[in-house]
Formats: structure tokens, sequence, C-alpha cells
């Protein structure tokens, strides 16, 4: 009798991505082209040197990761803190999603269609949000739980050969 293998857990798009590391190098990447950006440049002058690493762990726990951010950063409420008032306009939040995506490919995250999918979707839905929070007296409910984004559909991979 042959008994059918269980298919293997759909990895998470943290693990998928390459955990920890391949998200602070993603975003050391991309917050060195932040700062050299004439548009997003403003925005960010003066950030903390730590704020590529602290948004890796945001972005860790939003795609299945250690809900680090929630355990040492203040979670949501921390988050969406940071962007009240600080009024983004709709070009800056197109030039952040960008560049962030241009970082993508440099920090060679995966690129099959399935991961980049829920990578560009979360950005698009952030920094939707972003913008909207960031709006002169928006006030946003700050006990919301950190977002958990997940595959559009599992990734593609070739069939397993059979086993006799």
């Amino acid at each position: 009798m042959i008994v059918p293998e269980t298919p293997p857990a759909t990895p998470t798009l943290y693990d998928w991505a390459g955990g920890h590391e391949a998200l602070v190098k993603l975003l050391t990447i991309f917050y060195g082209h932040v700062l050299e950006d004439p548009l997003l440049e403003p925005v960010f002058r003066g950030m903390d040197p730590d704020h590529p690493k602290h948004v890796a762990v945001w972005l860790g726990e939003v795609f299945g990761g250690p809900a680090a951010y929630s355990a040492s950063h203040g979670g949501h409420a921390h988050m969406v803190g940071r962007h009240l008032g600080r009024g983004i306009t709709e070009p800056q939040r197109r030039r952040w999603v960008n560049l962030l995506l241009d970082a993508a490919d440099e920090a060679g995250l995966p690129a099959d269609p399935e991961f980049r999918a829920a990578f560009a979707g979360y950005l698009e839905w952030g920094s939707r949000l972003a913008v909207v929070f960031s709006a002169p007296g928006a006030e946003p409910n700050l006990h919301e739980p950190v977002p958990h984004w997940d595959w559009p559909m599992p990734p593609w991979q070739p069939p397993a050969a059979e086993k006799p």
C-alpha cells in the first residue's frame, strides 16, 4: 500500500523572502536610495540610523515572521503614530513604492510572480493607508493588530517526482 505524502506546508512570505536578514538587506538598500531621492529625502531627513532594521522587523511580522514588532516596538499603534500629521502626498507614496520594488530586485528578493504579487500588494495597500493616516486631522484606530499579509495564491513549485 502506498501512503500519499503530506504536501509540505506553504512557507510564509517571511520565510520565502529569506527571513530577517533578507529584509534588513532590502530595507538598508531602500533607505539608502530614499535619502538620495529629492522627493522623499525631506520626509526621511534625520531618520534614526536603525530605521531600516525597525521596518524590517515590522515587515517580518506582517509577512508571517516573529511578532517582534508588537513585542518590542509598540505594534500597530506605534507604526501608525509614526505617520500621523506627516501629510504624505500621492507622488511621495508612489515614489516610495517604486523605490522599494526596485530595491527588492537589487536585494535579490524572490522574483517569482506569486511572491512579487503579495509583496507589491502589501506595498500598495500599506502605503495608501499611510497617506490616509498622515492626512491632517486623521484619527485612525490605534488599537488594531499588526496586519498579516499572505499569498494571493500559493507559490508555484514544480510537481514532485512520483515515487515507485
